[in-house]
């Protein structure tokens, strides 16, 4: 049947409340919508009025609920980035008690589907209990998935240890060293919900959908989908990468900031070599101690190249704003070849430069897709939050960045080591071949027309599936 002799579907998107999670599932909004469905994008009112902006479309009605006061959780908060990590707990119980009003939105609205995170582990029962459709949609890549394994291990206690964490589990298949080091998981359990750990979350999501997709594709990690195939024993349906379209707005949401500070970068990268600039970013909520922030400055000055470091203006600890916490000097002695940016940048406009060669990640997935899709070899450096120490093993796995080396315990590392990876990535022929990988790996994670291949096909199944009867 062709896509026009479809019947035109009324679907709900759900997202956790992290901008991580919130922007892929504007993105596949907006690919639904085009497919002329009806899209209802459910948050809470600040989550809605910053993504409110940057869709235009008719087909995709924004639903604001207000979020339920918890105790504990500050007033004005409504997203992971306004909180410290050892706060999100608050956060997830103040997402579970939307619950009855996103029950009754789904039971008047006449959705056939809810597109939704696993955070929300009822919401599969719900919309089952309501007639509709569901389906979990993992905002990151299937080898992160699949490192969690079935429900039934996921139900169970068997691996609630930290330390359990850090071995590849005996389900994998196929020759991987992804696993966490320990020093990953602290921020992970202290922003778990200790009623509803994170593990019983995602098992109860997975085994009452109908159906998962992930933000990856066959072409990436087709291992890591025939996996979870197997161990879910539903379908997996891979809806691409999502690769930025345009540069002009940062993460999805247009910002006129834009213009002005990209202009002064331009200039500065102008007069750079192709393929000589560093460039560091790591996210909007990653925390380092002072003395890892002056480490991690010492290894960039002692690597001697060209770079752009993006600060967050965020408390990084507790008294000490990003402001503060480079080390005294460091701005004066590297100002003949290196920039730093405090607050917002233009990340996707610096990565398309043909000046930059290179990315120090914290390994969020976004900034992994985006750096790739670009070609630009990776310096691995682990954010510790969420599965952005798997994905620093997977991209090193996949040689197409290198990982610094840090403390398993504690996470600490040597400036020494910064310079020494850096240089491997970005001029030494021993790297070589990280940089011709990565430069490949646009043919996938740059090719819209691979990945909205994926996205027709993730749409095909949403149309054809069985309805309720």
């Amino acid at each position: 049947m062709d896509n026009k002799d479809q019947k035109k579907l009324q679907i709900a998107m759900f997202p956790w409340l992290a901008y991580g999670h919130l922007m892929p599932f504007l993105e596949v909004s907006k690919f639904l919508a085009q497919k002329g469905h009806q899209i209802s994008f459910i948050s809470t009112p600040k989550n809605i009025n910053r993504l409110r902006s940057s869709s235009f479309s008719p087909l995709i009605d924004f639903v604001e609920l207000p979020l339920p006061a918890v105790d504990g959780l500050p007033e004005s908060a409504e997203s992971t980035s306004e909180l410290p990590i050892n706060k999100v707990p608050y956060l997830k119980k103040a997402y579970d008690l939307l619950k009855p009003s996103v029950t009754h939105f789904i039971q008047l609205s006449g959705v056939n589907w809810v597109v939704h995170d696993f955070i929300c582990y009822w919401m599969p029962r719900v919309a089952t209990q309501l007639g509709v459709n569901s389906v979990y949609f993992h905002i990151t890549n299937a080898t992160t998935l699949a490192f969690f394994g079935p429900p039934s291990e996921l139900l169970s206690d068997k691996r609630w240890r930290p330390e359990d964490l850090t071995v590849v589990p005996e389900w994998v298949d196929y020759p991987s060293n992804v696993a966490y080091k320990l020093h990953e998981m602290v921020s992970p359990w202290d922003g778990m919900d200790d009623e509803v750990l994170d593990f019983q979350r995602l098992g109860r999501t997975i085994e009452d959908c109908k159906f998962v997709t992930v933000r990856s594709c066959t072409e990436f990690e087709s291992d890591a989908v025939s996996l979870l195939r197997k161990i879910y024993g539903k379908p997996v349906v891979p809806l691409g990468l999502l690769p930025p379209v345009s540069a002009p707005q940062q993460h999805g949401v247009a910002d006129d900031r834009g213009d002005e500070k990209w202009e002064v970068l331009r200039e500065w990268l102008e007069n750079k070599k192709p393929n000589s600039v560093v460039y560091i970013a790591l996210g909007t909520e990653v925390t380092l101690s002072q003395e890892l922030m002056h480490e991690l400055a010492h290894g960039i000055e002692k690597s001697g190249l060209p770079f752009i470091w993006v600060v967050n203006n965020r408390p990084l600890v507790e008294g000490v704003l990003g402001s503060d916490i480079i080390p005294f000097g460091f701005e004066t002695r590297v100002e003949d070849r290196g920039l730093v940016l405090r607050g917002w940048a233009p990340q996707l406009k610096i990565l398309g430069h043909i000046s930059v060669g290179g990315f120090l990640t914290h390994c969020g997935w976004s900034s992994v897709v985006e750096a790739l899709g670009y070609g630009r070899a990776l310096i691995l450096f682990s954010g510790a939050n969420s599965d952005q120490g798997l994905i620093a093993r997977l991209m090193h796995e996949k040689r197409v960045g290198l990982e610094i080396p840090r403390d398993e315990r504690d996470g600490s590392f040597m400036s020494d080591s910064v310079a020494e990876v850096t240089r491997r990535v970005m001029v030494e022929k021993e790297g070589e071949s990280i940089r011709s990988n990565a430069w490949a790996m646009k043919q996938i994670f740059g090719n819209v027309e691979l990945n909205n291949k994926c996205l027709d096909e993730f749409t095909r199944v949403l149309e054809t599936w069985p309805t309720f009867t």
